[in-house]
């Protein structure tokens, strides 16, 4: 195996960029364990509502959804991107004038959603975006699964900080992921996330600095939950904020992959809810249940959500998106 450098910018060849440490050359040519070479895909820019409130404000969180993931779940909501390669290839000055776009269109931030296998590309094209007048904070929305190295090449890049901390049990993360390491990964990425980036917020009540950990609770896995609820308390309480999620939903697009097969029960919910109380996490979130799977985004359409959830500003079909 290819050992990363000690130092030096982040590069694609060999890409070291994500855990998975696959030394492809993705400057010569050769795609990564991620499936991409060394040019950003996207398969969406949005203004999205969904996310925490002080990260969507009036305007909406200024969304870019990246084609591809380092990681790979089985359970994806996102498998059309993730998975299946949808979205279109962009420069780095086509990606500036995405995030651009999304400040015009009236977004309170840009939130990079899986960038982690293009961060070369994304540090370059935020650069351009500043430099031409972007002042919105930049969120980094991730699975978790980062190298503690990345996390510190982001730093100037990013200013809050979005992972989703699945589970610290190492036969979950097997079986889901393939990734036996994820949890220590995770866990020192996410400490190394909350280093240097105490909660700020602006006059509006929006967050322009910190860390937000999201936690995606998994059927049959609430043990799972506690464990991780009780690392939140433990490192992290009262210098980030909490976000747990219920929105697992079956994937059949993924059926015969290991995976959850029904969405957590109102029982298991119950159950989840008294777990929480039982915490001492400060601020944070916590989903309603919503059964259902109309929710869930289908990226062929210009607008994978619904109307109240996603105003588009960019499709991978399309280009911009004139707005109304």
């Amino acid at each position: 195996m290819v050992q990363p450098p000690a130092s030096g910018s982040p590069s694609y060849e060999p890409c070291l960029l994500c855990p998975r440490l696959c030394s492809a050359r993705r400057d010569t040519g050769a795609t990564g364990r991620c499936g991409h070479g060394n040019r950003m895909q996207l398969a969406l820019a949005s203004l999205h509502f969904g996310e925490e409130p002080p990260l969507v404000g009036t305007g909406g969180s200024g969304t870019i959804f990246f084609s591809g993931c380092p990681l790979g779940c089985t359970f994806c909501q996102n498998f059309q991107i993730s998975r299946h390669g949808l979205g279109r290839e962009v420069e780095a000055a086509e990606f500036s004038a995405i995030c651009l776009a999304l400040q015009e269109a009236g977004a309170v931030n840009i939130n990079l959603v899986t960038g982690t296998h293009f961060i070369p590309g994304i540090i370059e094209g935020i650069g351009l975006a500043r430099a031409s007048g972007l002042a919105l904070p930049v969120l980094w929305n991730t699975s978790g699964y980062e190298r503690v190295e990345m996390v510190a090449a982001l730093n100037g890049t990013v200013d809050v900080w979005l992972p989703d901390y699945k589970t610290m049990n190492r036969a979950t993360a097997e079986r889901y992921f393939s990734a036996p390491d994820y949890p220590e990964v995770a866990a020192k990425a996410i400490l190394a996330m909350a280093e240097g980036y105490p909660l700020e917020y602006d006059e509006a009540g929006l967050l322009r600095r910190g860390l937000v950990m999201r936690h995606l609770v998994l059927p049959g896995q609430l043990e799972d939950s506690r464990a991780i609820l009780t690392w939140f308390a433990r490192h992290l309480g009262g210098r980030a904020l909490s976000s747990i999620m219920t929105q697992y939903t079956p994937i059949q697009a993924l059926a015969g992959r290991p995976a959850p097969a029904s969405a957590l029960s109102p029982d298991e919910y119950a159950h989840l809810v008294a777990m929480i109380d039982e915490f001492d996490l400060g601020a944070g979130f916590y989903q309603e249940l919503t059964p259902g799977s109309e929710w869930l985004p289908d990226f062929v359409r210009t607008n994978p959500f619904s109307a109240e959830l996603s105003r588009p500003v960019w499709h991978h079909s399309r280009g911009f998106v004139a707005q109304g």
